[in-house]
């Protein structure tokens, strides 16, 4: 039988310097080199080998909507909300609901919110 493990997320975005900014900011990630290539795509990671790939399609359309979402986990999720009130970033619930958190049927908080490209990105506390 394969096993397998995540490896890394790739999200195509219009101006790669703004988003590495965005997630920088956000995620206090660190910028990594890009082994891959010569390309002008940035490398974030985000801990225990797993990646964050920012690829620069300025001219590319990018349609989204919240099933299509990555998430994240915290264990302090309300100081990661705070931190988003303090960069004036909006949030949401999983039903739109503006600045406020869900608690799922299993009992872990959630928050969604986008980035500069529109990706929908979830965090939650289910360490």
């Amino acid at each position: 039988m394969l096993t397998f493990s995540f490896n890394h997320i790739a999200l195509s975005v219009k101006n790669v310097n703004q988003s590495l900014e965005f997630y920088q900011k956000v995620f206090q990630l660190e910028e990594i080199k890009n082994t891959a290539s010569e390309s002008k795509t940035r490398w974030l990671s985000l801990n225990e080998g797993k990646q964050l790939h920012l690829i620069p399609r300025p001219n590319f359309q990018i349609k989204v909507n919240k099933a299509v979402h990555f998430a994240l986990t915290t264990s302090n999720l309300d100081s990661f909300i705070s931190n988003l009130k303090e960069l004036n970033i909006d949030y949401s619930d999983w039903r739109n609901t503006p600045n406020k958190d869900y608690i799922r049927k299993d009992g872990i908080r959630q928050v969604y919110f986008q980035d500069p490209d529109g990706y929908w990105i979830e965090v939650n506390n289910d360490i």
